[in-house]
């Protein structure tokens, strides 16, 4: 692999080396190997492609849905045809597993198979004679050029959240990758080139806070979108909305799951491990924190402790891996200094997984699974977000004492429940202040059919990402009441 790549951005149809004065390196997580270098690119490039993406908007709004759709269905197929391939760069910078990198693939060719529905998904209404001789009728019209930030936990998939939508409904648009996994986005905008848009519909900008700074503040950018933690969320939101903008910032989790006595033990502790410890416990959607309800604390701590410890930790495109590192050394010591802090208040440590070491990368940022218990409600370690492969236990009386500590929790992106009882899964999904329920399911996370949603400081904004909500955060709407000169002498 070439070290000294430096990866290119992508405007108005053409790849360009950014005018950087300023480089990182990009990171393989399992290896500490230097894969290629990211441009941090200036305001000017943001510039740049805003100005190309508005002058392509006066005409991409113009051409009819059905062809502007058909980009996509050609990008879908060449997603699919390429899927191993993108598959394997995600593993390689991210440091998830081939199976977890291909599955957010699959997602994001999902989110493109229903934005090629926008010829239905945009449609207005009609009303006849509203009053007498007048009708009134509502359209869907693009907002204009729009920006997303994407984090780096889902190098391919969270972009699709957005831009497919974005662009089926006449916006234009432009990405900002996380500088930390470049290479993922940009091998897409090889195939997005291939895929036929037109110059300046879709652009890519690398960068860090200098360009997602520039994109805020451009006055031809009309709408935002952002995934992140929950601060950088506030910060983004404030300043698009300052500035005019819309804005959909999805925050920090704290995602807490509930055991009930009469859950299936050996289907919960198999599905809520994938959870905790899929793509090493950063992904927004990771159960993080169990609350046991009576008996079953003992029995289920000691399977989740057998499934913990049989989790096989290595590189992710190796055979058998189910877990591969954190993203950065920086991430590693702050997973570690969070344990340390939740152990100084009274948690104790049931499962050690700091130190880990995997023979043949120890150049690796390696954490294995690890569980605390005896948490206490209203600690950092219950309340804080840790984005690693870290499970906080603590034991609750009943259902209702679960369900009052899960709402005074600050977060509200996904609340889970293992029960066989319908009533408590009722009572569970109507009093539990969080966008994504699930029940006897440990990852909660919305198909491209429906809205990804989030409460409280997990999401700010009205309008999330997928789904019906992308097409109303994409348009808007234009209300028409009309009456025509002849009508004016009929008599009714």
């Amino acid at each position: 692999m070439n070290t000294n790549k430096v990866m290119l951005n992508y405007i108005n149809g053409e790849w360009r080396e950014a005018a950087a004065s300023e480089t990182l390196p990009v990171i393989n997580p399992a290896t500490g190997e230097v894969l290629s270098h990211v441009p941090l690119s200036p305001r000017m490039e943001v510039d740049l492609a805003a100005q190309v993406a508005a002058q392509a908007f006066a005409e991409w709004r113009h051409v009819p849905v059905g062809k502007r759709i058909q980009p996509l269905f050609r990008l879908k197929a060449l997603l699919e045809e390429h899927l191993d391939e993108i598959s394997r760069l995600i593993t390689l910078e991210c440091g998830k597993t081939f199976d977890e990198a291909r599955g957010e693939m699959v997602r994001a060719i999902e989110n493109v198979e229903v934005a090629c529905g926008m010829p239905t998904l945009m449609q207005g209404t009609f009303s006849e004679d509203i009053a007498s001789g007048i009708d009134e009728f509502m359209i869907r019209q693009p907002v204009g050029v729009g920006a997303c930030v994407c984090p780096f936990n889902f190098p391919g998939m969270i972009a699709f959240w957005f831009f497919p939508y974005a662009v089926a409904a006449g916006n234009t648009y432009i990405v900002k990758p996380s500088e930390r996994v470049p290479m993922t986005m940009q091998r897409i905008f090889e195939l997005v080139d291939e895929a036929g848009f037109p110059r300046g519909v879709l652009n890519m900008v690398n960068g860090s806070r200098d360009s997602v700074e520039a994109i805020l503040d451009h006055p031809d950018i009309r709408a935002i979108s952002f995934v992140g933690s929950t601060r950088v969320a506030k910060y983004v939101y404030g300043r698009a909305a300052a500035n005019g903008k819309r804005a959909q910032c999805q925050g920090g989790a704290k995602n807490p799951v509930v055991i009930m006595p009469d859950a299936d033990l050996e289907a919960t502790t198999r599905i809520l491990a994938d959870s905790v410890y899929g793509c090493a416990g950063q992904r927004c959607a990771a159960v993080s924190l169990g609350i046991t309800i009576g008996e079953v604390h003992e029995p289920f701590l000691e399977a989740f402790t057998d499934a913990s410890t049989s989790r096989k930790v290595g590189f992710g495109l190796d055979e058998g891996v189910q877990m591969g590192p954190v993203i950065s050394a920086a991430s590693l010591e702050r997973i570690e200094n969070a344990i340390e802090r939740g152990l100084q208040e009274s948690a104790s440590l049931h499962l050690d997984g700091r130190k880990a070491h995997i023979p043949g990368y120890e150049g690796g940022y390696f954490i294995k699974p690890t569980i605390l218990t005896g948490v206490q409600p209203g600690s950092e370690i219950a309340r804080t977000e840790i984005f690693g492969p870290v499970f906080s236990l603590l034991q609750a009386d009943s259902l209702d004492d679960a369900i009052r500590l899960i709402n005074q929790g600050q977060y509200g992106n996904m609340a889970c429940i293992f029960t066989s009882s319908g009533a408590s899964a009722r009572k569970f999904r109507s009093l539990v202040e969080a966008g994504d329920i699930g029940v006897n399911i440990g990852i909660a996370a919305p198909m491209a059919y429906f809205p990804f949603s989030g409460w409280k400081e997990s999401f700010f904004g009205t309008q999330h990402g997928q789904s019906m909500d992308a097409v109303e955060f994409y348009t808007q709407k234009k209300v028409v009441v009309e009456r025509w000169p002849k009508e004016w002498t009929r008599k009714f």
